[in-house]
């Protein structure tokens, strides 16, 4: 990988973009938008340039987070460009990440999802626009409270359906709407 230094503010800035038109412009997610607009995201980015080093800034933000008020940061996007580009390993890093939770006695308080550049859902094809729905810029580690899962899905009794209609919205907005959204998402 490149021992070119990272530019946060690039990264942020992209991973906040993507966010702001994806995640909440296309209302990917119905909960995004309340945490973003309060202000409880925390955007971490990783140096690490192997998965080791990367399990490391993990179970550092994971206790950081378990230990924060929700009221200052209910979520963490651990985004981490120079490591685990190749979408194969980065899936193969979730089991990982699950693994520190559980280590951590954290699964059952904080869940990790994941986006990243080349997202592809089982059994569908590279280029298949569902996959869209979770893609971002760069790979990138959510780490969420299981609580604020909770009370979101309570204030939206359709959560179950989320997935779904996402799925509904990319068809609907194709390959050329999303090249229109000027993302750096491939």
């Amino acid at each position: 990988m490149s021992n070119a230094p990272v530019d946060y503010e690039a990264v942020i800035a992209a991973t906040e973009q993507w966010l702001e038109k994806a995640v909440i412009g296309l209302n990917l997610c119905p909960f995004a938008k309340a945490v973003h607009v309060k202000k409880q995201v925390r955007y971490v980015v990783s140096e690490a340039s192997s998965p080791e080093e990367l399990l490391e800034d993990l179970i550092k933000e994971l206790e950081f987070l378990a230990a924060e008020d929700p009221e200052v940061v209910d979520t963490t996007l651990l985004i981490h460009p120079l490591v685990l580009q190749d979408f194969e390993d980065y899936n193969e890093f979730l089991d990982v990440a699950d693994a520190a939770l559980e280590e951590l006695m954290l699964d059952g308080e904080l869940q990790v999802a994941s986006f990243h550049p080349d997202y592809q859902f089982a059994d569908t094809d590279k280029n298949d626009i569902s996959n869209y729905t979770n893609r971002s810029p760069y790979p990138t580690l959510h780490l969420l409270r299981e609580a604020s899962i909770d009370r979101a899905v309570e204030a939206f009794p359709e959560a179950a359906d989320i997935f779904e209609k996402n799925i509904e919205t990319m068809e609907k907005l194709g390959h050329e709407g999303w090249d229109k959204l000027g993302l750096q998402v491939k």
